[in-house]
């Protein structure tokens, strides 16, 4: 087996025998003198011509492929030693898994909903505009990400092993492409699946998962002070060697509970901003050079960063073939979110575009202290639901209308999973926000020719990006004066998106399975 980097137009890519005359001429040798050509990692590049990048492996004749198989080596942990994991988003999940693997039986506590049931009230939140504060876009089985897209992508290589994470998305159903892609990408109809795929796994090996059970309070050893379980709502509590706080960056009432009891947590910055939505045609033409692109590549994305005032104004969650949806956690707010399900099919493109959010940028809420920015955040998605008159309904207005102070009397038509209200988004957004949004969206065009355009809308609030606070923890994983919990994920404000929540997660179990006092009983 030869490994070689190639560099090969769509057509070579997606045609076996061009393929194998490409990976030939970069080994010297016919295509018939090869058997299989096996690519490992791809990106496409379209900044001058359009070039799929790829590093591959080449068999020659006579020699034989094997495609991987993956079997992670869990134990079996009925009666082992138990780890209490408070949320079932991917943070939660990949922990419980690594520690099955470990010897830990792992007990996950999750308010919302098992993820066919949680289908049910997002639909239903869909329709009658009310939300189910337990089971909605961002609680439940799997967390904000299953119904926000599934990109598996992150810049945190040094946080962990990102090829472990998506080897077991594979194992539990994912398409293995997904372990060669630079920006790979489940899409939200195939998660449901996958997901309910790892909780049998987790469940078969001995462990445990508790849904509808919404965490209120720590349970704390009085004679060691030590945290060793969670205590819920309706009563019921669970115990452990040590609990994971997994709970994802929505769980404002976890931070309500550490204000309360005086544990200790810190202001983050955050950012805020809107959805922008084009037709996805327009986003090719621009990506791609022109119309005439070929019909073998992907739908295009994007990524758009600028500085303005001293704000950073930045793409994120970019959905090709996307739909907007409602991600409120509580009825009076409105908040939107984008995704796309596995074959990006729809025919527009939708992106969050946000505005870095500093305490400092927010001088009207510091009698708040360290919850000034969550009390923003909130207010925010107040006013902007009382904008529309609630029920979900979106503030909605043209690109360009919005930058030029035109109001939003015409509107697109969107994919917004709801109805959508023109509003003069500069009379929701707080006023440095619209300015640097504003000049971003400015500066944006001049990168992307065409993405300046009335086709495009913007729909507010987009304003879940990241938590607003840390709940911080020293470099043994534990909280500083609650010894026994392990805070991790988007919730804690160490992660930002699945794959480094994941990774967050099965860290967190490493250093549990690691501590001195861990007896491993399986």
């Amino acid at each position: 087996m030869k490994s070689i980097e190639l560099n090969i137009t769509p057509e070579e890519y997606h045609n076996v025998q061009l393929l194998k005359e490409a990976a030939g001429r970069c080994l010297g040798v016919g295509p018939n003198d090869i058997s299989h050509v096996e690519i490992v990692r791809r990106s496409l590049d379209s900044r001058r011509s359009i070039r799929y990048r790829c590093q591959a492996e080449v068999y020659l004749a006579g020699e034989t492929y094997m495609p991987a198989e993956y079997h992670s080596p869990y134990r079996d942990c009925h009666g082992g030693e138990g780890v209490v994991i408070v949320g079932a988003g991917p943070c939660g999940l990949f922990a419980a898994l690594r520690a099955l693997e470990l010897g830990l039986r792992p007990i996950i506590v999750e308010r919302g909903k098992a993820v066919g049931e949680r289908r049910k009230d997002i639909t239903q939140m869909v329709r009658q505009g009310r939300v189910n504060p337990d089971s909605n876009w961002c609680f439940g089985e799997g967390g904000a990400g299953t119904y926000s897209d599934g990109k598996l992508y992150t810049r945190s290589n040094k946080r962990g092993d990102i090829g472990a994470v998506m080897r077991k998305f594979v194992e539990h159903g994912a398409d293995p492409t997904i372990t060669i892609d630079a920006h790979a990408h489940i899409g939200t109809d195939r998660l449901s699946d996958i997901i309910a795929n790892i909780r049998a796994t987790i469940i078969g090996h001995g462990g445990e998962m508790h849904f509808g059970q919404r965490v209120d309070d720590l349970v704390i050893d009085s004679k060691t002070g030590h945290v060793k379980g969670v205590h819920c709502i309706g009563g019921d509590t669970y115990e452990g060697r040590a609990v994971v706080l997994a709970t994802g960056h929505s769980a404002r009432d976890i931070y309500d509970l550490f204000s309360r009891r005086g544990w200790m947590l810190e202001a983050k910055p955050f950012a805020i901003g809107v959805r922008v939505e084009h037709p996805q045609r327009l986003i090719d033409d621009i990506q791609y050079h022109g119309p005439n692109h070929s019909t073998l590549l992907p739908p295009a994305t994007y990524s758009l960063t600028t500085q303005v005032e001293g704000h950073g104004v930045f793409s994120f969650c970019m959905c090709p073939g996307g739909i907007i949806v409602p991600a409120a956690t509580a009825d009076g707010e409105q908040v939107v979110n984008g995704m796309s399900n596995a074959s990006r099919s729809s025919a527009f493109a939708n992106s969050g575009i946000a505005v870095t959010v500093a305490p400092g940028d927010v001088p009207e809420y510091s009698q708040h202290g360290v919850l000034a920015l969550l009390r923003f955040q909130q207010d925010l998605e107040r006013r902007t639901a009382a904008a529309t008159g609630g029920g979900l309904k979106a503030p909605c207005q043209r690109l360009t209308d919005f930058c030029e102070g035109k109001g939003a009397r015409r509107l697109n038509r969107t994919n917004y999973m709801g109805q959508v209200v023109g509003t003069e988004l500069a009379d929701i957004l707080p006023p440095f926000v619209s300015q640097c949004l504003r000049q971003g969206f400015r500066d944006f065009g001049r990168k992307m020719r065409g993405f300046y355009t009335a086709e495009a809308s913007l729909l507010a609030v987009e304003s879940r990006t990241s938590s607003p606070l840390r709940i911080p923890r020293g470099d043994d994983g534990q909280h500083p004066q609650l010894r026994g919990l392990y805070p991790c994920g988007e919730g804690a404000g160490y992660a930002g998106g699945i794959v480094s929540s994941a990774m967050d997660g099965i860290k967190m179990i490493e250093l549990i399975a690691a501590s001195e006092k861990c007896n491993q009983g399986c």
